[in-house]
């Protein structure tokens, strides 16, 4: 098991580091074309789970304008620009997702890294999805996506990390590789409502409520 790691270490950084010096034009481009239709920052950053649940920051393109308050505009309040549908449509926005591989934070494929506040709502089966480092790719980013309902999703993060083998990320590679030419992206008007059975929602409410009374 230590070799495969070793290997699926070895793997993250040499394909993480290929992509981004081959991808470098487009990298600029994309960045470019944000600074100009949407303004600072080209980076979106947010601070998620990691390996045993350590904290990490996330990097993604941005593809949402600010609303006039300085918030980021949330999915459903308005329709993205076209470079930010664009970027979605292409999944260009992950990209910058290669950098935290590369320090070692991500790895190309696990669990995807959810928000910290679902962290307090997890049954404690859940937990096991961080025992292994979160994925730019996974089994819910080739079977639906954000489509999957919230059991389903972490009940697969759940199966990879007991199943987890480097021939299984080599086929979770191939398989998201193929999806590029025919994404499905995320359904018209989906929201954490309509996928969450498991409460996060909920408590994420609860959360907010104490936060605003406090």
């Amino acid at each position: 098991m230590r070799a495969q790691l070793i290997l699926k270490r070895a793997l993250d950084v040499a394909v993480a580091a290929a992509v981004l010096v081959l991808a470098a034009p487009v990298l600029l481009l994309a960045a470019v074309a944000i600074r100009i239709t949407m303004g600072r920052p080209v980076l979106f950053r947010q601070v998620r789970p990691g390996h045993h649940g350590i904290p990490f920051t996330l990097l993604k393109f941005r593809t949402m304008p600010w609303r006039p308050d300085g918030a980021l505009v949330l999915p459903g309040e308005t329709e993205l620009p076209f470079v930010g549908r664009l970027l979605r449509k292409t999944s260009l926005d992950e990209l910058p997702q290669l950098v935290p591989v590369l320090l070692g934070h991500m790895s190309l494929v696990g669990p995807r890294p959810l928000l910290m506040e679902y962290m307090e709502y997890y049954r404690p089966e859940h937990l096991r999805r961080h025992d292994m480092k979160p994925g730019i790719t996974g089994l819910a980013q080739i079977n639906g996506r954000q489509s999957l309902k919230f059991s389903k999703r972490l009940e697969m993060d759940v199966w990879y990390v007991d199943h987890w083998s480097l021939w299984l990320d080599i086929s979770i590679l191939a398989r998201t590789f193929l999806r590029l030419f025919r994404p499905d992206g995320i359904p018209e008007g989906t929201s954490l409502v309509d996928v969450d059975d498991v409460g996060l929602s909920q408590g994420l409410r609860q959360q907010s409520h104490r936060c605003a009374g406090a």
